[in-house]
């Protein structure tokens, strides 16, 4: 059972439905949630419908159910953890993990992992819509690096404002085909569904098409034949940094839907990996940085373009 109580705050607040009070001021749940979750409410003691509006002193009080997913098994798969309390985790995720279950991948997923801690730690709650894991965002099958999820509704909300209000701060290392001219750029490409094929996206240039994305990217280091990529989106939309690259004709190394169709002697696997996220965690002012290091593949074709070719560094960013 999910439970809050505070004062209704001074504001902008007076006359505002409970519901929308709830979910908009105190980001405890969504209003879809909230009639989902079979919430009650008590204002000043007294048991209210949700569409009360409240005054700045009202006592409010919130009870909600938690309910696990019939659909989603706990398994007991390891995780590299980089940070943990009882209210989120943060995870770095190996390439070839899914996070959410879907069409041929209902078990060894990153949800299956974290419902497993949740309910060793006794710490059960979410929606559907999450799968009850309060994962907040995500990250392809292939790539690796950092992803945080939440253990209560409350953090998941806290944490999804964030994303959602763009105050998160995400950088990738990405290995890309070629360099980019200058060692630096902005691609503010629209991104939408690609009409030769459904499951690829691609930019588009026609005004009010797709959804506005932008990217910033900096050569880290140069081979010629490839470079190491320092990329901080803006926006979040899926696989936006994968056809991003590819629109300035630097696609991801090893990426088999967007990159180039040709030999290469480095090792197989997509080249891009989630190697910082700053963000404000539930219960504290400031922003907390979390860092994945640079996985092993990473790590080996780097050194097989260090060998084979000498770096030409553009000394326009670093990993920080």
């Amino acid at each position: 059972m999910g439970k809050f109580s505070g004062i209704v705050e001074t504001g902008p607040n007076a006359g505002m439905r409970l519901d929308r009070y709830a979910s908009e001021c105190l980001k405890i749940l969504s209003r879809s949630q909230m009639k989902n979750r079979s919430v009650e409410a008590k204002l000043n003691g007294k048991t209210v419908k949700l569409s009360k509006p409240v005054r700045p002193g009202d006592a409010l009080e919130l009870y909600w159910q938690d309910e696990i997913p019939e659909t989603l098994t706990p398994e007991n798969i390891p995780l590299d953890i980089l940070y943990e309390d009882n209210r989120i985790v943060v995870v770095n995720k190996a390439a070839g993990m899914v996070v959410h279950p879907g069409a041929g991948n209902h078990s060894g997923t990153l949800a299956n992992a974290l419902l497993f801690r949740r309910l060793r730690k006794n710490l059960v709650s979410g929606d559907s819509e999450t799968f009850r894991t309060g994962i907040v965002h995500r990250l392809d099958k292939d790539t690796s690096g950092v992803i945080i999820a939440a253990y209560d509704d409350q953090a998941l909300a806290f944490l999804a404002a964030q994303f959602k209000a763009g105050k998160t701060k995400k950088r990738y290392a990405a290995l890309v085909c070629g360099t980019p001219e200058n060692g630096e750029g902005i691609i503010a490409g629209s991104i939408v569904r690609d009409p030769r094929n459904r499951k690829r996206f691609t930019v588009t240039d026609v005004p009010g098409k797709g959804k506005a994305s932008l990217t910033r990217y900096c050569v880290i280091r140069s081979w010629g034949v490839y470079s190491l990529l320092l990329v901080r989106p803006k926006t979040g939309r899926t696989h936006q940094i994968r056809v991003h690259l590819k629109s300035i004709g630097h696609p991801v190394a090893g990426d088999p839907v967007y990159g180039f169709r040709e030999a290469s002697f480095l090792r197989n696997g997509l080249m891009l990996h989630a190697y910082s996220l700053e963000i404000i965690l539930p219960d504290h002012d400031a922003p907390s940085r979390f860092r994945a290091p640079l996985p092993v593949l990473f790590r080996e074709n780097i050194g097989i373009l260090d060998r084979s070719r000498n770096p030409a560094g553009f000394g326009k960013g670093r990993f920080s």
